[in-house]
């Protein structure tokens, strides 16, 4: 029993406390909309962007098979 509770103790030390993080991400929105921005949305015309299959950016070829699910 020493090992398991000695390695959940380790875990805990390891990752960053969860209020933390939360009042870094409260503090992101917050400064971004002070700066008069939405940050929920998107950033681009919807309308500017193809519809259909997926492509590569590189290539501009259209993913085909279970690479679409993948994605």
């Amino acid at each position: 029993m020493p090992a398991s509770s000695s390695r959940s103790a380790r875990s805990r030390v390891s990752s960053p406390p969860r209020d933390t993080l939360y009042a870094e991400v409260t503090a992101r929105i917050v400064a971004e909309l002070e700066a008069g921005r939405f940050p929920w949305v998107q950033p681009w015309d919807s309308a500017a962007v193809a519809t259909g299959l997926p492509r590569n950016a590189q290539s501009g070829r259209p993913y085909s098979g279970i690479n679409i699910l993948l994605l």
